[in-house]
């Protein structure tokens, strides 16, 4: 019985696991790609972040509106199967941030973006832009983790 268990949960595990492509891109973003369902790793993102005693303030569904919208802005492809991005903030580090800058406020709340596009289906991309400047350092450091996390 105990290896009719184990097997499910071994495929499941071998199925999503992370693609070694973790990397600061020349966009101004973090990101890593999973092989995985969207489903999956959106929710790993959700619970990273509340693992860490944030809240999410609001899970926009960025895919959704673009395949909505397409043909009323003469889109001409699909871009993703799925997309969405977490918003949130850390008041310690939000406060410390601001305390060294007040322009800062620019930058809050953070984000966390999830898709699979539409031309890889089954590879997942999850990432958070980089924020400029040392002040911004220590929220570059909790979304680099929290997306390492959820990429785990």
């Amino acid at each position: 019985m105990k290896k009719l268990f184990a097997l499910p949960l071994l495929a499941a595990l071998i199925v999503y696991a992370p693609v070694p492509a973790q990397a600061e891109s020349d966009n101004g973003s973090y990101s890593t790609v999973v092989e995985g369902s969207f489903d999956d790793v959106a929710f790993a993102v959700e619970q990273a972040i509340i693992n860490e005693g944030l809240v999410i303030d609001l899970r926009s569904h960025v895919g959704n509106m673009l395949n909505r919208t397409k043909e009323d802005v003469g889109g001409a492809a699909d871009l993703f199967l799925h997309a969405d991005v977490f918003s949130f903030c850390s008041a310690t580090l939000s406060r410390a941030a601001m305390e060294a800058d007040l322009a800062n406020l620019q930058f809050c709340p953070y984000g966390i973006f999830v898709y699979e596009a539409a031309d890889t289906p089954g590879e997942v991309t999850l990432g958070h832009r980089l924020y400029p400047g040392e002040s911004m350092a220590p929220v570059n450091e909790l979304l680099t983790r929290l997306v390492d996390t959820a990429a785990e």
